[in-house]
C-alpha cells in the first residue's frame, strides 16, 4: 500500500471521529481523552499490511477495500428474532445479556439469577454511574491500543458490558453474553466493549457468543478486558459463528493477580476473516492461565489466533493449546509468543499448535515463539500440521471399525482435545455438539461416508 493510500484510509476514520467528538455530551467528556488516544494510535499506523510482522500471514485487504465506517444508528431487537438464533445453552438457565450491533437489549436479557452484590450494567450506563471504577480499568491493560482494531474500538465504542464481581462473590449460573449482528447496514463497523473485573476470591463462568442474523458483510471488532484479582477465578468460553461474509477482529486483554485462575476457550467457525488478538499479563505469583482454542474453517475462510503471554512474576503457569481443522481452501494462522521477564523465575509455560488438514488445498502458517530472560524456567513449544494418521486408521479398521467411521472418530477426537478442557460440563457438552454439527458441513468430512 502506498503512502497516499494510507493517508486516504486514515482520513475516512478521522472524519468519522470529528462527528463523534461533536456528538459527545458533557457527562461523557471524561472519555474524550481516551477516545482521542485511540484514534491517534490508529492514525499512526492505519490498517496493517503484510509488511507488519504481526500480520504478515493475514492479508486484510478485503477489509481495507470495504472502507468500513462505524455504525451510528441503534436498532431494537425483536424477541421473535432471538428465538430463531441457535445460540449455546438456549434451553438452560443462564444470566443472559443480549446485544444487537454492540447495543444492549434490556428486554431480551435476563439478570434474575445474578447475585445481588454483583454488578452487570450496559457500558453506556456504567460510564455515567460507575465512572470512577471504569476510569481505573478501561484501557488499563490494553497496551495503549497495541493493534489497530483495538484502537478503533477505543475511539468508537458506543456500548457493551461492565461486569463487576465483588470480593468472595460466587456466581454459579453461567453469565451468557450473546452478541448479534443485524447485517442491516452493510459496510459498517461494530465496536462492542466488555470490561470484566473479578475481585479477590470471586469466581464465575462466562459464555460469550457472536452470531450473524443474515449473510451480510460487516466488521465486528469487540474488545474485552479482564481484570482478575488475586485468588479470583474466571472460566471464559467464546463461540464465534458470524456471517460467512463478515469480518471478526477481536482484541482480548487479561491482567491476573497472585494465585488467580483464568481459563479461556475459543471456538471459531464463522466469518470470512477472523482474528483473536490475545494479550495476558501474569502479574502475580502462583497463578495459572490456560488459553485453549479450536478453528473450524472451510471454503476460503481465514482463522487467525495471535497471542502474547507475559510472565511478569515468579512461579507462574501458562498453557496454550490451539487446534485447527481445515477443509477446502481454508487457511489458519497461529502466532504464539511466551514472554518471560527476568524476575519470573520458576515459570512453567507450554504452548502447542496442532492442525489437521482435510484438503490438499488447505494451508496453515504457525509461529510459536519463546522470549525468555529468566534462567530457572520450564518452557516448551511445538507445532504440527498434517492429515489423518493412516496408521491410526489402520489400527481401528483392524478391530472391525469401517474406514469412514474410523476417520470420523479421529477427527472428532482431535476436536475433543480442545473441548474436553472446558471445566463447565454443560457448556463443554454443548460445544461438542456444535463442533459436530459444523463438521457435518465440511465437504471432505462428509466424503468419508462414501469412501
Amino acid at each position: 500500500m502506498t503512502e497516499t493510500e494510507q493517508i486516504k484510509e486514515n482520513d475516512q476514520w478521522l472524519e468519522a471521529f470529528d462527528a463523534e467528538e461533536r456528538a459527545m455530551t458533557p457527562s461523557s467528556a471524561w472519555l474524550l481523552p481516551f477516545r482521542k488516544a485511540g484514534i491517534a494510535q490508529y492514525a499512526k499506523t492505519g490498517l496493517p499490511t503484510l509488511n507488519d510482522e504481526d500480520w504478515r500471514f493475514t492479508n486484510i485487504d478485503p477489509i481495507r477495500q470495504m472502507a468500513f465506517l462505524p455504525m451510528t444508528a441503534a436498532e431494537k431487537l425483536d424477541n421473535r428474532t432471538l428465538v430463531n438464533v441457535a445460540y449455546p445453552l438456549k434451553e438452560q438457565s443462564t444470566i443472559r445479556l443480549v446485544f444487537l450491533d454492540g447495543r444492549y437489549q434490556q428486554e431480551s436479557s435476563d439478570l434474575s439469577a445474578l447475585p445481588a452484590e454483583a454488578i452487570a450494567l450496559p457500558l453506556h450506563e456504567a460510564l455515567k454511574t460507575h465512572h470512577a471504577e471504569l476510569e481505573r480499568h478501561l484501557g488499563n491493560c490494553s497496551y495503549q491500543n497495541d493493534n489497530p482494531f483495538a484502537a478503533l474500538n477505543s475511539a468508537y465504542f458506543k456500548d457493551g458490558l461492565y461486569l463487576h464481581l465483588p470480593r468472595k462473590c460466587h456466581v454459579d449460573t453461567p453469565i451468557q453474553i450473546i452478541h448479534l449482528s443485524s447485517g442491516n447496514a452493510e459496510g459498517k463497523g461494530i465496536f462492542p466493549r466488555f470490561v470484566i473485573h473479578a475481585e479477590t476470591l470471586s469466581n464465575c463462568t462466562i459464555l460469550e457468543s457472536h452470531h450473524g442474523l443474515n449473510d451480510a458483510c460487516y466488521l465486528n471488532a469487540p474488545t474485552t478486558e479482564f481484570v482478575v484479582d488475586p485468588e479470583a477465578r474466571i472460566e471464559h468460553v467464546k463461540v464465534q459463528e458470524e456471517s460467512q461474509k463478515a469480518f471478526h477482529m477481536a482484541s482480548i486483554y487479561v491482567h491476573m493477580g497472585r494465585a488467580a485462575r483464568f481459563r479461556s476457550h475459543y471456538l471459531t467457525m464463522g466469518g470470512r476473516i477472523n482474528r483473536n488478538t490475545i494479550r495476558t499479563k501474569l502479574d502475580g505469583e502462583g497463578l495459572a492461565c490456560v488459553l485453549n482454542g479450536l478453528n473450524l474453517a472451510d471454503g476460503h475462510q481465514l482463522a487467525d489466533n495471535h497471542m502474547i503471554v507475559e510472565h511478569a512474576q515468579p512461579h507462574g503457569e501458562s498453557h496454550e493449546y490451539f487446534n485447527g481443522i481445515l477443509d477446502d481452501h481454508a487457511r489458519a494462522v497461529f502466532h504464539g509468543r511466551i514472554l518471560v521477564q527476568q524476575i519470573a523465575q520458576k515459570t512453567d509455560a507450554k504452548q502447542t499448535s496442532k492442525n489437521l488438514l482435510l484438503s490438499n488445498d488447505a494451508t496453515v502458517d504457525t509461529k510459536p515463539q519463546l522470549e525468555i530472560y529468566a534462567d530457572d524456567v520450564k518452557c516448551t513449544h511445538g507445532a504440527t500440521i498434517g492429515q489423518l494418521d493412516e496408521e491410526a486408521i489402520y489400527y481401528l479398521r483392524s478391530r472391525g471399525i469401517p474406514k469412514p467411521v474410523a476417520q470420523r472418530m479421529l477427527v472428532h477426537a482431535f476436536a475433543g482435545e480442545i473441548t474436553d478442557r472446558i471445566e463447565h460440563q454443560a457448556i463443554g457438552a454443548e460445544l461438542n455438539q456444535i463442533v459436530w454439527n459444523r463438521l457435518e458441513n465440511f465437504s471432505n468430512f462428509r466424503l468419508t461416508e462414501r469412501q
